[in-house]
């Protein structure tokens, strides 16, 4: 599989303060570098002139940090959009439900799709999920997401890192190949090479 330019956008997954909000709050969180490697992936794909493509969660109870009248709601500034780069709202964990984003990738001729954001467990591993199932050749960026210690149903809690790791596992080579940032930069700057 080559990475060809005019076939790949970058997905930007809910890079919200609502995140830096709960990690304040006490949340532990893996992969603290995540939003800088975003920037970077960012920075690459606008250089390279290849689609970027924004996800935003609204969560419509009035009491969440994702509620659109939340400060949490707000994007983080070194993922702000740029000019002509679009913004989907969702409300669910899936970036495909209740957003054009399937017509839209299709309507741009854009087959494949390098994954980012937060949380890995939630809206990224569902996203990356659905665009397995879709036929996408999803690549997900390991260290550009991240996740937050969880509980499980029996109480018991699992650490972030833990549950990012398993996220992972279950995604690479089902729904998606699993890359770093850097090997990501490094084929976008050699378009057409093998990834």
């Amino acid at each position: 599989m080559r990475l060809i330019l005019e076939n790949t956008a970058l997905i930007v997954i809910d890079v919200q303060q609502a995140f830096d909000e709960m990690e304040r709050a006490g949340a532990k969180r893996n992969n603290p570098e995540a939003p800088a490697r975003i920037a970077d992936l960012l920075a690459a794909f606008r250089a390279a002139r290849a689609p970027v493509i924004h996800i935003r969660h609204a969560n419509t109870d009035p009491g969440s940090r994702f509620h659109p009248q939340a400060t949490g709601y707000a994007v983080r500034e070194d993922a702000r959009e740029h000019p002509g780069e679009p913004v989907l709202v969702k409300h669910v964990n899936s970036a495909f439900i209740g957003t054009d984003l399937d017509t839209r990738l299709k309507g741009m001729g854009l087959s494949t799709l390098v994954i980012v954001g937060a949380t890995t467990n939630h809206c990224v591993e569902t996203t990356t999920r659905m665009a397995g199932n879709l036929g996408y050749d999803a690549i997900l960026v390991a260290d550009a997401t991240w996740t937050f210690d969880r509980a499980g149903p029996d109480g018991r809690l699992h650490a972030a890192e833990d549950i990012h790791a398993m996220s992972l596992a279950n995604l690479d080579g089902e729904f998606c190949r699993v890359f770093q940032a850097r090997d990501v930069i490094e084929a976008l700057a050699r378009s057409g090479d093998a990834l």
